[in-house]
């Protein structure tokens, strides 16, 4: 019980992360949100961890490296931009097939382990609600859904999610060799900056003005962003990985459209919808559903 309370905390916090980050928007470039949130998990970490982990392989250290690429570097682009063309709450609602993806790519490795009838009548509950949420995200939060950059948007929220696929299962690759949760969070966050801060500087240029940089929101949501929702929010879900399996804890990311719609309404002013409502109640249901075990023959 003590892991499924702490995979829950990290979607909480992560389902917040889609308003703070729609906040930052108005006065930062995605890729410097990016940048400048994993800099300050990074410092972090390195507080906490000071000394370098050392890869045992240099095997391993490709895994470090490709963690940081899809699960800093790639997610957290692509979910960024995807907030530039649509709503926080799509975006959430796209990023949710995660756990199906992660699945499949678990399954066409050869683990088949999570692969049963309540898994997929969980996972098809959950999207039927997530197609509810998106229905009422178009005809309430944003009038020009329908045009090609809402769905550009939708598009890249989607590749977000097949990138969040790949890293979580090279994370539960590395807590398989044995490598302690903190340090090796930190190294990923370190292969992730070094793809992230050049491509910032190369094609984001200058950061804002200071007097607007450092507003007092402005702060509070990139503290936010750099502390929980990523230094300490990473740390947690490999924690929730290595003792729950990649598939049962990737499934949690069924309820952010939930956690994420109900925060754009209260602080975006996004409209709480019917369909929305209902969507939400499905997809929290979905998630019971395929987190019930399986019954032994």
């Amino acid at each position: 019980m003590r892991y499924h309370l702490v995979a829950l905390f990290t979607i909480a916090a992560w389902g917040l992360t889609f308003v703070s980050t729609k906040v930052l928007l108005v006065d930062f470039s995605p890729l410097w949100i990016l940048a400048i949130r994993f800099l300050i998990g990074y410092l972090v970490l390195c507080a906490l961890r000071p000394r370098i982990l050392r890869a045992r392989e240099r095997a391993h250290e490709w895994l470090f490296a490709l963690a940081g690429a899809t699960g800093v570097a790639a997610y957290y682009l692509l979910e960024n931009v995807a907030l530039v063309y649509t709503t926080a709450t799509a975006v959430g609602v796209t990023v949710a097939v995660a756990p199906l993806l992660t699945a499949i790519i678990a399954a066409l490795r050869g683990d088949r382990s999570a692969l049963s009838i309540r898994f997929f009548g969980g996972f098809v509950m959950a999207i039927a609600g997530l197609i509810l949420v998106g229905v009422g995200t178009d005809d309430s939060a944003q009038a020009d859904a329908s045009s090609y950059l809402a769905y550009v948007g939708d598009l890249l929220a989607l590749l977000a999610a097949l990138a969040w696929a790949v890293y979580s299962l090279v994370v539960k690759r590395i807590g398989e060799l044995g490598y302690e949760t903190i340090a090796s969070t930190k190294r990923t966050f370190f292969w992730g900056l070094v793809l992230i801060i050049p491509t910032a500087v190369m094609f984001d240029g200058d950061l804002p003005p200071l007097s607007e940089a450092c507003a007092p929101e402005n702060i509070a949501n990139m503290l936010f962003l750099g502390l929980i929702a990523s230094a300490a929010c990473f740390v947690t879900w490999g924690i929730a990985v290595r003792h729950l399996g990649v598939i049962a804890t990737s499934t949690y990311i069924y309820m952010v459209p939930a956690i994420t719609a109900v925060a754009s309404a209260l602080m975006l002013g996004e409209v709480l919808t019917l369909p929305i409502v209902a969507g939400l109640a499905l997809t929290v249901m979905g998630l019971v559903l395929s987190q019930m075990p399986k019954r032994k023959a």
